[in-house]
């Protein structure tokens, strides 16, 4: 049974001692720094932009702006309870760890193979998408058509660079997360304001607001449904936030406020950017069907012209960049954790830490060399490519959603830390809850029809095997090798506790 709670004015150093980690890595982030990875890897140009089409298409202007507000609520709530346990449980394994400390060993295990193959999809995903975006970008610059064999080359290009700058240590990736941070407040400015004051036709209040758009062959009320699935991939990544927790200065103060500072913030600015979008749009079915492959690159052509296309472009581009690199530095330490708990196979190579820039670094080599393997069926088939990184909403969405989950089956027995919901955390936690067992339903459902090998959504088989295979993997490994706290090295005159003594 573990022992709690710490007080208010505890050094960060202090509270991982108490949980049983032996400091490691550089605290070189401060409270903006960690909203800023959390906001960076949300990452709304993103996630609006390359699934701007999708949106279109399942519901189009009213079902994207009406979920956008619905989904940003309830994500909201999401993180106020997540942010809750974080501040209890400040460490670079996230959701694995607070799981382990609040329902067992065996919660952890499945926890952290969730939130890992979540991570990783997330990366294949996001840098994927910046290829794919930046083949759209080169049509349009040179007119060199993109295959599927250039994509993928660039796809390992930018793997490649997130990983030597993540090398380099956490302060430079502190400062690109901060200037990501402005980059995307400042890109959102620049495009709505670009789309809204140039001499273009706009589409109406009652467009934007009303519209109703459905080209799936599902009724309508499904399709609300489906719809959402803009904003509910894209508000996935603010475990971020606790995965640099001690990287982070007053990390039970700071973390949980990135969390819910980065959702907020996105929320606003997100809404902001689809309806400006939206206002813009010049042939509805045209920008469905553009030959760049990007809808929101034609709405710019459309609007702006060939430069101002392509400056915009890049904008999107670098904001993807950004996140990619952001998402590798969560994924990470993420590895770091888990392997420090000994559950990923070779963990003795992937705990290790870089001596001269206190960073994780073969982990860093992990988070980018498996995505890329993740995303080689790509070449192949796209419905594979898909059906992979599928794990990245349905595996990160439930772990966070079971820590939640699990405090508030502790009911009293529950310690926070200072940062606390207090009365509010049971009512909103019920919500939470809630909300993350319908959405992880619904990005399972079919999405279009007919229902086909290409077109069916592998999600659901996607998250049965990553279940199976956690479960798996358990009864034959994580039993015996499994310990949340095994990285630990014992102080003088101090026993530390063995698994069995634990539970």
């Amino acid at each position: 049974m573990s022992h709690r709670r710490t007080s208010t004015l505890a050094t960060d150093d202090d509270v991982l001692a108490e949980l049983g980690i032996n400091p490691e890595l550089n605290r070189r982030i401060g409270a903006f720094g960690n909203f800023a990875i959390s906001f960076s890897v949300i990452c709304i140009l993103a996630g609006g932009m390359s699934l701007f089409g999708f949106g279109m298409s399942h519901g189009g202007p009213v079902v994207m702006l009406g979920t956008w507000a619905g989904i940003g609520f309830f994500t909201l709530l999401v993180g106020l309870s997540l942010a809750d346990v974080v501040s209890a449980y400040p460490t670079s394994g996230g959701p694995y760890f607070m799981a382990d400390k609040l329902g067992g060993p065996h919660w952890g295990w499945a926890t952290g193979w969730l939130n890992f193959l979540g991570l990783l999809g997330a990366i294949a995903g996001i840098d994927y998408g910046a290829a794919a975006f930046a083949g759209a970008f080169v049509q349009m610059q040179w007119g060199i058509t993109p295959t599927t064999g250039t994509t993928m080359l660039l796809f390992g290009v930018i793997l490649l660079v997130h990983g030597l700058l993540n090398s380099a240590g956490v302060r430079l990736v502190t400062v690109l997360n901060s200037i990501s941070v402005w980059w995307q407040l400042a890109g959102v400015t620049v495009i709505v304001g670009s789309l809204t004051l140039a001499p273009a036709k706009h589409q109406s209040a009652s467009f934007v607001f009303t519209h109703f758009h459905n080209d799936t062959g599902f009724s309508p009320l499904y399709v609300v449904l489906v719809g959402a699935l803009l904003a509910g991939y894209t508000f996935c990544g603010y475990d971020a936030s606790a995965h640099v927790a001690e990287e982070t200065t007053n990390a039970q103060m700071s973390a949980p406020k990135g969390i819910v500072r980065s959702i907020w913030v996105s929320w606003v600015a997100g809404f902001v950017l689809l309806a400006g979008m939206l206002f813009a749009v010049q042939d509805y079915t045209a920008t469905q069907n553009t030959a760049t492959g990007v809808p929101p690159a034609q709405i710019f052509l459309d609007v702006l012209g060939a430069s101002g296309a392509k400056a915009l472009l890049l904008v999107v581009i670098v904001a993807m960049l950004f996140c990619g690199n952001a998402e590798v530095a969560a994924c990470s330490r993420m590895v770091y954790a888990f392997s420090r708990s000994r559950a990923l196979w070779g963990w003795q190579s992937w705990r290790s830490v870089n001596a001269r820039t206190k960073t994780p670094t073969r982990a860093v080599w992990l988070s980018v060399v498996v995505p890329f393997l993740l995303a080689l069926p790509a070449l192949w088939s796209p419905a594979a490519y898909g059906a992979i990184t599928a794990i990245n909403a349905v595996g990160m969405i439930p772990a966070y959603g079971i820590p939640v989950f699990l405090a508030l089956k502790k009911g009293r027995h529950y310690q926070p830390g200072p940062w606390s919901l207090r009365r509010w955390r049971r009512p909103i936690a019920v919500i939470a809850v809630a909300y993350v067992v319908v959405i992880t339903f619904v990005f399972c459902l079919p999405q279009s029809k007919p229902i086909t090998a290409d077109s069916f959504n592998y999600a659901g088989v996607t998250l049965a095997i990553a279940l199976l295979f956690a479960w798996g993997t358990w009864l034959t490994r994580g039993k015996k090798s499994y310990q949340l706290t095994a990285g630990r090295t014992a102080q003088p005159g101090e026993a530390l506790l063995t698994q069995n003594e634990r539970f």
